[in-house]
């Protein structure tokens, strides 16, 4: 094989660049001028793309339209929604590229970040964290009155199947839960119980958590809207680490004061980050954190790991992991 260029536009640092370098040798690498400072943050296009065999991050999608050596893009997160329409889908399909992401790399992070909001709203920890009250006192009792245990049967439904969802499915294994997993088309291999998106309904005034790890698409655009988070069963917990834009936040404001939800704990906003001004800041039983589920120590190096098992496969002529194209 002669020797390939790999386009990188995430800005590494030198000791992991150096990773990637020396994982892809003889192989080149290609930098942009200007790379991108985050695995979110979306890339400008560049003269050295056209040079590329392979695209590793967040490429250009007109780069893409116009190069004509690419042959495989590998996304530096397991999110692709700007690659997820059906002009990008046919132009790969029709042009032999192959298109990978990282979800492997983000699963588990992912998956133990909503393990986390679960246990903290059990264990009341927000609520307790900041309490300085003796033992016997009123306060000290409400806390612990009010501080339960994940399991007792409690039905946790999950949207969004993929890797993190099956991560979590294994996570909750020691808990006495009852899972069930939403896939648009259930394929018989998920391990729990799996049902397509068009049953939720029948699933949702049962669940004591609701887990969202919907996709950002047409189909998805306020997916949990007024009359979804109506159905949903009173005092239940609602867990967003999908994408912001599946969320009518406005409805879910006015569904968290009315108390039909005990509680709901996001990762994800739109916009990101939500503005100060948002009436979502002033409900003590809404809890926000700045889209990090999924990052984790030593990141960046994870994800080149993972890059470099494909590369070896993409050369070997293996069969890649996380294809989505």
């Amino acid at each position: 094989m002669s020797a390939l260029k790999i386009f990188a536009d995430t800005r590494l640092a030198p000791a992991v660049m150096d990773l990637l370098k020396e994982g892809v040798a003889p192989h080149e690498i290609i930098v942009p001028a200007k790379p991108v400072t985050s695995v979110l943050a979306k890339a400008d296009a560049d003269p050295s793309f056209p040079l590329a065999d392979i695209a590793f991050g967040q490429p250009d999608v007109q780069s893409i339209y116009e190069s004509e050596k690419l042959r495989w893009v590998h996304i530096s997160t397991a999110g692709y929604t700007r690659y997820d329409t059906p002009e990008f889908r046919a132009h790969v399909a029709a042009s032999g590229i192959i298109v990978t992401n990282s979800s492997s790399v983000y699963a588990e992070a992912c998956a133990q970040h909503v393990l986390a909001f679960m246990l903290a709203q059990a264990r009341k920890l927000p609520q307790g964290l900041p309490l300085r009250v003796p033992n016997g006192s009123p306060e000290w009792n409400v806390l612990r009155q009010e501080s339960a245990i994940l399991g007792g049967g409690q039905k946790v439904l999950i949207l969004g199947y993929g890797s993190i969802a099956a991560r979590v499915v294994e996570l909750l294994k020691p808990f006495d839960v009852e899972v069930i997993a939403v896939r648009r088309t259930p394929r018989g291999d998920e391990g729990v119980r799996t049902i397509p998106l068009d049953e939720v309904a029948n699933e949702l005034p049962k669940a004591d958590h609701v887990i969202n790890i919907l996709p950002d698409n047409k189909e998805s655009l306020h997916y949990f809207n007024a009359a979804r988070f109506a159905q949903f069963k009173p005092g239940s917990v609602f867990h967003n680490i999908g994408r912001g834009t599946t969320v009518d936040q406005q409805a879910l404001y006015e569904t968290l004061k009315a108390g039909h939800l005990e509680a709901a704990w996001l990762d994800v906003t739109d916009p990101e980050p939500l503005p100060d001004e948002h009436p979502l800041w002033t409900l003590d039983n809404c809890f926000i954190t700045p889209h990090t589920a999924g990052g984790h120590r030593d990141e960046s190096v994870t994800l080149v790991r993972h890059f470099l098992n494909n590369f070896r496969r993409y050369v070997q002529g293996e069969t890649l992991k996380d294809r989505i194209m």
